[in-house]
């Protein structure tokens, strides 16, 4: 069974907490121990897990993402948008979390982010939990 999440992107960029939005899947689901497969189906969004309790590390990753692939780049994808399908990539589509006794089992600073490069967007998050 997939489960979709919904999420809303405020910003060109944005990086939005999804980890209780995850963990609300495993509850509702009465799993207790398996693998938890977050997938973005989007071109220009990502998702990854990285420190969630001091918001300079997202800061800081964003930064260095638009050092390292500015906006205007001489792309010659003319959508405007070159660096938003380069930054999916760098980061990547999709993470595979532990589940055990119906938690993700994370690090005690990681959560799950959803990457926005190309927002402000109504985005979709696909969940699979294989229990």
């Amino acid at each position: 069974m997939i489960t979709n999440i919904n999420v809303r992107s405020s910003k060109r960029t944005d990086f939005i907490d999804i980890t209780k939005e995850i963990q609300k899947v495993l509850t509702d689901n009465n799993v207790q121990s398996g693998l938890c497969y977050i997938f973005v189906p989007h071109t220009t969004a990502a998702v990854t897990i990285n420190e969630g309790a001091d918001p300079s590390v997202k800061h800081d990753i964003v930064s260095y993402l638009n050092k390292l692939v500015p906006l205007h780049g001489g792309y010659a994808h003319m959508e405007g948008n070159s660096d938003a399908h380069i930054k999916s990539s760098i980061l990547g589509n999709s993470v595979t979390l532990i589940v055990e006794e119906g938690k993700l089992m994370l690090g005690t600073w990681q959560a799950i982010f959803f990457c926005e490069f190309d927002g402000p967007r109504h985005r979709r998050v696909a969940v699979k939990i294989i229990g």
